[in-house]
């Protein structure tokens, strides 16, 4: 009777047994794709499997176990069939072809929260996703890796003609999931019997790659972004801070000098001494400008010289001036001068008076380092960034490494030298500026990272028949020769989890292919160079 029923549903189904054992054992909490016998056999007990799941199809009537499992094997091939139609790149297939994909595919099904795809596991089947939807990512970068999901009506896992040999994230059920899995295995017969499909696939193939290709980009490009805020963030608040510190002392200061002002004004000055007192005010101010930075203990000693002559003329609160006074250049002679022009009793005032005015001075003098620095700053962004500017235009590559430079800075400054040796009669290049700015971050910050923060960069530029020639030479330990050929995989990395995403010298090799211009390297202990050459004139880009 089995077999009678079995050829009543189309004698060329023989794996229908796959998927009622797979539907009925599935709940034991992983995906279920148990290996069943062919519509010929049965094993004891199976029985009771099958007439639970002919409940739930209406063929509990049967008294034949047998029979039963017929009708319900042709019942759920008819049902999946169905379901297949409403897969988009499967609705406009014929019956016999949905027909043999309902008699190859196992049925399997996972809770939500349940793992599905195990990250390095072996990629064995393609997966048509019925009901339910996943999330995937690669737990190998992290907790910050890009999510992928797939919900019902679309068919990922193994595809024909990919070249995927281990699954490269780990996906896990968002809801109750339930899936088709088509056996690697048999991709040849697939096509074969449904040559329809194999564009259709190789089409979700290249959205998929793409689409993986976007988004790791797109990170990659967020974590650049990141470390360079960071530094900018760091280096925008050091003349941020002094500006701001520098102004609440000016206030400070301000009031200091009116104070020593209104004690003049009650000695009765004549007018001939406040003139005297403003021009040598102005003469102070004239050198200070000009006075050369001391070292910590010949300013201390200039200080005490300074503050003993004070207290030796009765000025009060000496130590308070003579710090600005030996900064600003201001020597005993000069004091004696000024001795000479004001009696002992306005002595201290003018003094006060005049080293707020060297103070006042010395103070909007920081003022203006700390705006134009973080003028040069928001310039430097700019540039880098080509903001305001067209995306394609002539680059001219030296400004744009000068640029970049200002933006690592931070990481820079503390132990690495940068040489320059830049062509100035070279050519502008025609480009997309902003990305070869990306370029030069991209392999200035690897010689940073490996040289730990100590060493020497050397960046030169020059013409070379009808390209540009950019070098970036470190002294650090230099790149292994049997990875030297891996540098530019996507994802391919030495660092530690977290610190590097694999992607930096992808990037620089993709944006330089994009401007026809090539990337090379060599390496050896104590010497990396990478060399970037980009073409003069570039009609094709």
């Amino acid at each position: 009777m089995h077999a009678a029923r079995a050829e009543l549903c189309g004698a060329k189904r023989t794996h229908c047994n796959q998927e009622v054992n797979a539907v009925v054992g599935a709940g034991s909490g992983r995906l279920q794709t148990p290996v069943a016998p062919s519509c010929g056999t049965t094993h004891p007990g199976e029985y009771l499997r099958v007439e639970s799941e002919a409940l739930k199809y209406g063929l509990a009537e049967f008294p034949n176990p047998a029979v039963s499992q017929g009708n319900l094997i042709c019942r759920m091939n008819t049902d999946l069939v169905k379901e297949f139609r409403n897969i988009p790149i499967l609705a406009d297939l014929s019956d016999d072809e949905l027909g043999w994909l309902a008699d190859h595919a196992d049925i399997a099904t996972a809770e939500a929260g349940e793992v599905v795809i195990r990250e390095n596991d072996p990629a064995d089947s393609m997966i048509i996703y019925l009901e339910g939807e996943t999330d995937g990512r690669r737990e190998s970068m992290g907790p910050d890796a890009p999510v992928y999901t797939a919900r019902a009506g679309q068919i990922t896992g193994m595809l024909p003609f990919s070249r995927m040999m281990y699954y490269t994230i780990t996906a896990r059920a968002v809801t109750r999931l339930r899936v088709a899995r088509i056996a690697k295995s048999l991709f040849p017969e697939m096509l074969n019997r449904i040559p329809a499909l194999g564009p259709r696939l190789v089409g979700i193939l290249s959205d998929r790659v793409r689409e993986a290709t976007k988004q790791d980009l797109a990170r990659e490009k967020l974590a650049s972004l990141g470390k360079l805020s960071a530094g900018l963030a760091h280096e925008l608040n050091n003349p941020a801070a002094a500006a701001a510190r520098a102004a609440n002392m000016l206030r400070l200061i301000f009031d200091k000098r009116e104070q020593a002002s209104l004690e003049l004004d009650q000695e009765n000055l004549p007018p001939e001494a406040r003139a005297t007192l403003r021009m040598i005010e102005a003469k102070a101010r004239e050198l200070q400008k000009d006075v050369k930075p001391m070292g910590a203990l010949e300013l201390s000693d200039v200080q005490t010289e300074i503050q003993s002559w004070l207290e030796a003329h009765g000025v009060q609160d000496g130590w308070e001036v003579a710090p600005v006074l030996a900064e600003s250049g201001v020597r005993e002679e000069h004091l004696e001068r000024l001795a000479q022009k004001f009696s002992p009793s306005v002595m201290g005032s003018a003094i006060r008076r005049f080293g707020t005015t060297l103070e006042i001075s010395r103070l909007l003098t920081d003022i203006e380092h700390s705006s134009c620095r973080i003028s040069e700053l928001v310039k430097a962004i700019k540039e880098y960034s080509f903001m305001d500017e067209a995306p394609r235009q002539d680059v001219d590559i030296a400004k744009g490494i000068e640029s970049t430079l200002i933006m690592l800075n931070h990481k820079l400054k503390r132990g690495i030298t940068v040489t320059r040796n830049f062509d100035p009669n070279l050519p502008r290049v025609p480009s997309y500026g902003s990305e070869l700015n990306q370029v030069w971050t991209n392999l200035i910050d690897n010689a940073a990272d490996a040289m730990n923060g100590e060493g020497e960069i050397r960046i030169r530029t020059m013409r070379e028949g009808d390209d540009v020639l950019v070098e970036f030479v470190d002294n650090g330990p230099g790149i292994p020769p049997e990875i030297q050929t891996k540098i530019f995989d996507p994802f391919f990395t030495t660092k530690p989890m977290g610190e590097g995403t694999g992607l930096g010298l992808d990037t620089v090799y993709r944006i330089v292919r994009k401007h026809r211009g090539n990337v090379s390297v060599v390496s050896r202990p104590g010497y990396t160079c990478f060399r970037v050459r980009l073409p003069i004139q570039n009609t094709r880009l």
